[in-house]
């Protein structure tokens, strides 16, 4: 609306005063409206977003618990009508000759994984008990963790997955991939039902993000090598009468650092104080050392 600037000096500076504030008061006031309704929007929207995450992380959560009840459904059914886990037989010693392992050459205690990448349960143990096994035993120098691989035949994307690692480790990353491939705690819904967040795509671009060469990554991938090593540990759990994963082998290393002699077993994925019961009475306690240097018991 124009205003016009020159009818002002017409009104007597008492009336232009009480003019001049009541203007002011009115936008001002209008000016606080308006902020007030932006803040209750903004709110509004906080408060929503907040709403929706939270639906989200249920969601998330619930199919979790879901995919367990499938997994133990899957794993009970295979088992036939008589459900009753075999007792496991594992043999006195088993040799790590070789293998790839996590921790200190220098540690005294084994512990042997045999575990699916795309195991819910496997991803527990990965999320919310190793992180912890990691720090008091594996750091520490007093735990090396070997991992072998247990594809289950109901898991479609635990071979693929297993071999992945595998030929990362042809180019020097077996552990950045076998963590990437377990960094996904809780699978994410797609278009057909959950996605296991491990299909070929995913499994390059986890590669990429690696810095691995993807094109030797899924050369590697199509040919059969590793085949033979996967299949042969799969054999080897079953011999055992080891079924469900994960499952831990636990045992003191041998003074040449390639035979364990197995001491305990820990099937599932129990909580720390399973392992920390195992892996204590088998670490050394550190020996103190006395003010003059000498070491004392």
């Amino acid at each position: 609306m124009p205003i016009c600037i020159a009818c002002f000096g017409r009104f007597a500076k008492p009336m232009i005063r009480p003019l001049l504030g009541g203007t002011m008061a009115v936008c001002l006031g209008v000016a606080g409206a308006t902020a007030q309704q932006s803040m209750q929007q903004q709110q509004q929207g906080q408060d929503a977003a907040a709403l929706k995450n939270d639906i989200q992380q249920l969601k998330a959560q619930q199919q979790q618990i879901l995919d367990r009840l499938e997994e133990l459904k899957k794993l009970l059914n295979s088992r036939g009508a008589n459900n009753a886990q075999p007792a496991l037989k594992v043999p006195d010693t088993i040799s790590v000759d070789g293998e790839l392992f996590r921790g200190e050459a220098t540690a005294p205690v084994a512990i042997i994984e045999y575990a699916d990448i795309e195991c819910p349960f496997c991803r527990h143990f990965e999320h919310d008990i190793y992180p912890r096994v990691f720090d008091d035993y594996i750091k520490g120098g007093k735990a090396r963790l070997y991992y072998r691989d247990m594809p289950l035949p109901f898991h479609e994307h635990a071979v693929p997955a297993a071999r992945a690692a595998h030929c990362a480790g042809e180019q020097g990353k077996f552990w950045e991939m076998h963590d990437s491939l377990f960094t996904d705690k809780i699978p994410i819904p797609g278009p057909n039902g959950r996605s296991s967040g491990l299909t070929t795509s995913d499994i390059d671009e986890r590669a990429a993000k690696l810095g691995l060469d993807t094109a030797k990554l899924d050369a590697c991938m199509a040919s059969t090598r590793f085949a033979d090593e996967i299949k042969r540990s799969s054999e080897e759990a079953a011999k055992m009468n080891i079924e469900g994963t994960p499952t831990f082998v636990i045992g003191t290393i041998g003074p040449n650092g390639n035979v364990v002699s197995v001491k305990k077993t820990i099937v599932g994925a129990q909580p720390f104080g399973a392992f920390k019961a195992a892996i204590d009475p088998l670490a050394p306690a550190p020996t103190a050392v006395g003010p003059a240097g000498q070491k004392t018991e």
